[in-house]
């Protein structure tokens, strides 16, 4: 055997092979090179069909498929009428989606999206989670509604990991290195044809890294890779895996994808119009822009960053504090301290960006902090994440209330042709008429799914639930055989799975905030509920925890090892592996989708928007996107608040609640059947679901907002600043430099208002006051002075309730009197103050000019 032979002895040299395909089946290698096919169902079947079990085996990976083709396959499909004539029908379908070009100009502002995770499908391993996932769905919609639109990332060579579980359930991590030849990836080159590099400098040295493209349908989505013999191995393994290395490793990549990734923009020739920061792990960007406006057009620092601000966008998906990446300051002098030559700026300053105490030098530099001062609007990714976002970042503003703050919100949503179940998708196109693939947010169109029969809803609900249990039974035989598992307990285990039980799935980051043990807080009223045998029921676990987390590791395993318990056999299962392919089985195959994470640390979530799409119920925590989506009688929650303070007491109310719930809802509506097998209760779930939840939750919702909400409003603003060779930005920053240099120097000279320490206001009665300022050099309508009243919540929280604006009564000299002339409308104990605040038509919002003083 050669295995025996020295190595020495061989005379070896390597040959690549480069698969080719016969002439006549090049539309093949064509649509494989681009990931429109992966939300195509035709296009999916085409490749499946090809060889379903080869498909399934290089990870339904089109370009890994085509290269084990041999030439007599290839010959096969070629004297097949029937494979080309489909083969061309798709090619077509293909070409006619490409050749439409996006509409440019004013009115169309080219968008720049910079995210360190695509989740475009599961062969292209450049995402770890819902991050990733949303991201992927919104360049794919883009792409379908023809936007213009460019995206920025980096390729990783390992990917997040390929999760493994062992015997004893400890969670296995393995990193397998990408095959870039099998991905649909392009070198990108310039008009020499040479492969476009660009370098950053960090700590001192030139990082280089190659720029490819991978095709989005229509969008070319540039990735940045370290991984190249320019670069010293330290630096090659940059870009080797997602959110891996340590946090300098994680500044090394936040630095490729916000400042290299626009100077990949710039070599291929690309000047965008708005930049869209999805998460703060791009906020270097806005640094590398200013720089670039006072090199090239010779601006200072202040007039670039109005500029910079006015075309930029930062979407937060994290919930709470820690989540948000941070460095400290020793770390970040070694890469940014030439910024200080470049910007014009002391390190102080540079520093202070990131910080909400610029003086405190033990406070870390906060990406997000940022991103926020770089950045006019600001968003959350669901009401009550845009609430909490406001709360959280309320320290950036200590003189307003959170509420008053200009960070907004943005619901979620999926890509309806990803996610979608072909069958659902056929039913749908059927019964709900011409134009509903091009309106899927029209709610008229999902109506029509109450004039649907029940029997053709119950048998595809019925489909799709026997092609899941199918995946998991044969995916529980190879998993538990590879673990070395008793073959009687392989069998015992898939035997008890039961075709027509209830099949609750929870799949999502194991986080330890996402409570994936919640359910078992119960052990002993658990197993009476799941081995009832006139119930039979299901509950399908999946999901990785991130190699740093302990914590969910351990949840991985205390689940895995409850599969193992006679009690659960059969009726608790924890899948491996959790990817795309898995996530589409479960969200269009299971009865139930279960969320229940800690109050309110879910941003938004979007697997449970997926369920929807499919007829599938969610029951889940009022939390995220749950507040907005759910409709009585369409699913089932808990409530939206905790009932006590003790984190464990609130857990046991919580899991007794999904228990009661369980028990006296949802089983009951559920097997309640009629003599036909059909559940008109539970149909009645179906029904309003999929009527009533779904068309809130398509991808093409989420881009109307943001283009209504943000892309337009920045479009506009933008275009104002730059009228005239930039004539509004450089009187506004002066304009601030002026209000800077002379607001500690305006004098309160006088305060006439009712005095409310001694006396009551009778309800009805007038509030009146003049305020009168010296305002020295500055103009009285560059001020603005507002009354504000609170409600005191407790001791360390006011509740805002109302604000009104003074008006200018008079000026003398260079002072100015404001006042104010009204009727409360309400009675009650409040407390109020007098804010003064800079004034300008030309600022967004008075965030933006954080100047406050209270009189």
């Amino acid at each position: 055997m050669v295995g025996n032979i020295v190595e020495n002895n061989l005379k070896l040299k390597r040959i690549f092979i480069e698969p080719k395909l016969p002439e006549g089946l090049t539309p093949l290698a064509i649509l494989a090179g681009n990931l429109w096919w992966s939300w195509n169902h035709e296009a999916i079947d085409l490749f499946k069909n090809i060889d379903p079990a080869l498909f399934e085996k290089v990870n339904c990976n089109p370009v890994a498929l085509l290269e084990e083709l041999n030439i007599e396959k290839a010959n096969e499909l070629l004297a097949s009428k029937d494979f080309v004539q489909n083969m061309n029908k798709v090619f077509k379908q293909f070409n006619q989606y490409l050749n439409l070009s996006p509409q440019n100009g004013a009115e169309n502002p080219k968008i720049a999206y910079f995210c360190m995770e695509y989740g475009l499908h599961q062969s292209v391993r450049l995402y770890s989670g819902g991050l990733g996932v949303l991201a992927g769905d919104y360049l794919k919609e883009m792409s379908d509604r023809n936007m213009n639109f460019v995206a920025v990332g980096l390729l990783y060579r390992y990917g997040y990991f390929q999760q493994g579980i062992s015997f004893q359930g400890e969670q296995i991590h393995n990193y397998d290195p990408a095959k870039f030849t099998q991905l649909p990836l392009e070198p990108v080159r310039d008009e020499r044809g040479d492969w476009i590099k660009i370098h950053v400098n960090m700590a001192g040295r030139t990082v280089w890294a190659k720029v490819w493209v991978l095709k989005v349908g229509r969008i070319p989505l540039y990735l940045l890779d370290t991984d190249i013999d320019d670069n010293p191995w330290e630096d090659r393994s940059i870009t080797h895996q997602l959110y891996g290395g340590n946090n300098e490793n994680r500044l090394r990549q936040e630095m490729l994808v916000g400042i290299g990734g626009l100077r990949a923009l710039k070599a291929i020739g690309i000047d965008a119009d708005i930049y869209h920061l999805n998460e703060g792990h791009a906020a270097f960007l806005g640094l590398e822009r200013i720089k670039n406006y006072m090199q090239d057009k010779k601006f200072s620092f202040e007039e670039a960053l109005e500029i910079v601000k006015s075309t930029q966008i930062f979407t937060t998906h994290t919930p709470v504090p820690a989540g948000h990446d941070a460095f400290s300051e020793t770390m970040l002098r070694d890469y940014l301290y030439k910024f200080t030559y470049n910007l014009n700026k002391s390190w102080a300053s540079l520093v202070a960006l990131g910080r909400v105490k610029p003086e405190d030098e033990n406070e870390v530099f906060s990406m997000s902090h940022l991103a926020i001062r770089t950045c006019q609007e600001v968003n959350g990714v669901s009401r009550l994440h845009g609430e909490v976002s406001q709360k959280m970042f309320n320290e950036l503003y200590p003189d307003y209330n959170f509420s008053e703050s200009n960070i907004g919100y943005v619901t979620n949503c999926v890509h309806y042709p990803t996610w979608i179940a072909k069958e659902w998708n056929d039913l749908y196109v059927k019964n709900f008429g011409d134009g509903f693939l091009k309106d899927t947010t029209n709610h008229n169109f999902w109506q029509k799914i109450h004039q649907v029969p029940s029997k053709e809803i119950m048998d595809l609900r019925s489909l799709l639930k026997k092609r899941l249990l199918d995946f998991v039974k044969k995916s529980l035989r190879e998993d538990l055989t590879r673990r070395g598992e008793n073959p009687q307990t392989i069998f015992e285990i898939i035997n008890a799975i039961k075709d027509d039980a209830l099949v609750i799935g929870f799949a999502r980051r194991f986080a330890t905030y996402k409570r994936a043990n919640l359910l078992f807080t119960n052990e002993k009223r658990l197993t009476e509920i799941v081995n009832d045998s006139n119930r039979p029921i299901l509950f399908l676990f999946a999901g990785k925890a991130h190699p740093a987390d302990k914590g969910g590791q351990e949840y991985i395993k205390m689940i895995y090892n409850t599969t193992k318990n006679p009690n659960f056999r059969g009726k608790v299962i924890f899948l491996e592996n959790y990817a795309m392919e898995m996530a589409k089985l479960l969200v269009q195959g299971v009865d139930i989708w279960l969320n229940n994470p800690i109050r309110p640390k879910e941003a938004s979530g979007t697997s449970g928007m997926k369920a929807v799409l499919n007829g599938v119920m969610n029951f889940s925590v009022l939390d995220g996107w749950w507040c907005e989506g759910y409709k009585p009688g369409a699913g089932w929650y808990l409530p939206e608040h905790d009932t006590y303070a003790d984190e464990k007491i609130q857990n046991e109310l919580d899991a007794e609640t999904i228990y009661n719930i369980l028990e006296n809802h949802i089983l009951p509506a559920y097997f309640e059947r009629d003599e036909n097998g059909i559940s008109e209760r539970w149909l009645s779930h179906i029904r309003k679901t999929i009527a009533e939840i779904a068309p809130d939750f398509v991808m093409g919702r989420m881009l109307n907002d943001y283009v209504k909400q943000y892309y337009s409003k920045l479009n506009t603003r933008s275009r104002l600043l730059k009228k005239d060779d930039f004539a509004a930005v450089k009187t506004l920053a002066l304009w601030k430099k002026k209000i800077e240099h002379s607001w500690d120097a305006i004098e309160l000279v006088s305060m006439e208002a009712p005095d409310t320490f001694n006396h009551a206001l009778p309800l009805g009665e007038i509030f009146k006051a003049d305020i009168t300022l010296q305002l020295f050099d500055v103009a009285a309508e560059d001020i603005g002075i507002e009354i504000v009243f609170y409600r005191r919540k407790s001791e360390k929280e006011l509740e805002l309730i109302s604000r009104q604006e003074l008006s200018l009564k008079n000026t003398a000299g260079s002072q100015a009197t404001y006042s104010c002339e009204f009727k409360p409308t309400h009675s009650g104990v409040f407390e109020y103050g007098f804010r003064m605040f800079p004034n300008n038509p030309l600022l967004p919002s008075r965030m933006d000019f954080g100047l406050v003083r209270w009189l």
